[in-house]
């Protein structure tokens, strides 16, 4: 019989349930609840669970921030998630709890190619070749995935917070602005939601203007070609996004691809070619004809981490 589990998607601002069958999500079981309207995830799952007639074998929450062997910590909510704490409320005898990166490398080998997005084509690779996920939201994140043998590896990872590199004058001028104004930046301070809104900010700043705009009233004119500040802020964005996403392919060598996720990657996702992201991604001098060898795409499915959290599972258990 298949594998019922309870599968969640745990960030700063929603929660999103599911219960699964196997390795699949069963969309008809999906419920989104507001984190402001819980004390804490608990009360979000006892709710949960007061409309669902089964206990789950096996449980798993992904979340937006460092786990460590079963407890994690929300980075933009102060709310504390516990293995136990879940066994607890589902019943469930198989628990994980996994950074939300994590959930979406899980994903990785049960999206649908019409959830997947490609930005650049790269070179052919082997199934068992190292891909990276980037996710782009509320924060930023990224983590390698491997397959051994049969498993899924994803170490957990918190490169959001590394500190900002910055090359040139313009750069240098936007890291001080948002030193000076919010403290040291990381690479979350300008790529998120809040860091788009920052770099527009920073915009206004330089001209002397306070037209402040919020992340969507500004991505709402770069598609509309109605405010060039907005304009000037997207192409800003995205070479730093493209400068970021190099230094990671460096890193971790993702042979096998780059998988940009997360709200802020969807939305930009239509603009990232007539921004020149593949110019800032291979902006690494003589290394820039290594960096042609790598796939770039973006997740489109936005219940990713949930699929992702049930494929943990399914190999969990076996």
């Amino acid at each position: 019989m298949p594998l019922t589990a309870l599968v969640a998607d745990l960030g700063g601002t929603n929660t999103r349930v599911a219960l699964t069958k196997g390795a699949h999500v069963r969309t008809d079981t999906i419920k989104r609840f507001r984190n402001a309207d819980h004390p804490d995830l608990p009360a979000v799952l006892r709710a949960y669970m007061a409309d669902q007639p089964v206990t789950p074998d096996a449980a798993c929450v992904a979340m937006a921030g460092p786990v460590r062997d079963g407890v994690g910590a929300l980075t933009n909510l102060s709310w504390t998630v516990s293995r136990d704490d879940i066994a607890a409320v589902t019943g469930a005898h198989t628990v994980a709890v996994l950074n939300d990166l994590q959930a979406q490398g899980h994903a990785l080998g049960h999206l649908t190619p019409d959830t997947v997005h490609t930005i650049r084509a790269g070179h052919p690779a082997s199934d068992h070749a190292a891909r990276l996920v980037i996710g782009i939201g509320t924060g930023m994140n990224a983590a390698a995935v491997y397959r051994l043998d049969e498993r899924t590896l994803v170490p957990p990872s918190e490169a959001g917070h590394v500190s900002l590199p910055v090359q040139d004058d313009t750069e240098l001028r936007l890291l001080n602005w948002i030193t000076a104004t919010y403290g040291p930046p990381g690479l979350e301070d300008v790529l998120s939601g809040r860091g788009f809104e920052r770099v527009y900010a920073w915009l206004c700043h330089e001209d002397g203007a306070d037209s402040l705009l919020n992340a969507g009233q500004i991505m709402a004119a770069v598609n509309t070609g109605t405010d060039p500040r907005a304009e000037a802020a997207a192409r800003l964005f995205v070479r730093i996004l493209g400068r970021a996403t190099g230094n990671l392919a460096l890193v971790h060598l993702p042979f096998g691809g780059i998988y940009l996720c997360g709200g802020v990657a969807r939305h930009f996702s239509r603009h990232l070619k007539r921004l020149e992201f593949e110019a800032a991604f291979l902006d690494k001098g003589r290394f820039a004809e290594f960096l042609t060898q790598f796939p770039v795409h973006v997740i489109e499915d936005d219940f990713a981490a949930l699929s992702g959290s049930a494929a943990h599972l399914t190999e969990l258990i076996g």
